[in-house]
């Protein structure tokens, strides 16, 4: 995970969730080894997004396929044709992977908790992160009262569609097929860690 402490922290994950049934329908538009900026025109055209203005389904669009062109091809096949739970945690490792805030904070917050058996995640807890991470970046420390609200409420609606946190708050251990622990053990072994416990699946401990 070095390659992300050299990333920016990039804030704008504040809209919707993880766009499960959209980010599939994107997908399968998308052509193998293709343009994703033409996937983008096709998602478009196509009304992937029936919404009144046009703006927001280019902006949705754009910010699902931030996340899907972070996946392998073999990812993209499984989120295609995969289960829901599989495409949820596939979405989340889309996610982590193109947000550097979030990565850090699956492993620096969600993980430690769960380790420690502190399972109950608090808004306090994110406010807490967040502050901790100004300290080293002044473009955090300009976020408003009401982005800093917004990102929050959408995080912690991604945590719970990606089924790694409870309606009532609590973290939960993961749970992945073996068919994203394939995919993920094809790559890189450390992104288990944006999954709370998930180390115990393949016998890895810490």
């Amino acid at each position: 995970m070095e390659r992300l402490r050299e990333q920016p922290y990039l804030m704008s994950f504040g809209t919707g969730g993880l766009y499960i049934n959209e980010s599939v329908a994107i997908a399968r538009l998308h052509a193998a080894g293709g343009d994703w900026e033409a996937t983008v025109i096709g998602a478009q055209e196509r009304g992937t997004f029936p919404v009144r203005k046009a703006s927001s389904a280019r902006r949705s669009i754009r910010e699902i396929v931030n996340r899907l062109k972070r996946l392998s091809a073999d990812e993209l096949a499984l989120l295609i044709e995969g289960e829901r739970s599989e495409q949820a945690a596939l979405l989340w490792l889309a996610a982590c992977r193109a947000y550097r805030f979030i990565a850090e904070f699956a492993v620096e917050v969600l993980g430690d908790r769960f380790l420690s058996l502190r399972t109950t995640l608090t808004y306090n807890d994110f406010d807490a992160f967040l502050s901790a991470k100004e300290e080293w970046s002044p473009k955090l420390a300009e976020l408003t009262v009401s982005t800093r609200a917004k990102l929050r409420a959408v995080l912690f609606r991604l945590m719970r569609e990606a089924e790694i946190l409870s309606q009532d708050n609590q973290i939960l251990g993961a749970m992945l097929s073996p068919r994203v622990l394939a995919v993920i053990q094809a790559g890189n072994l450390d992104e288990l860690g944006y999954f709370p416990g998930a180390e115990r699946l393949v016998g890895r401990k810490g």
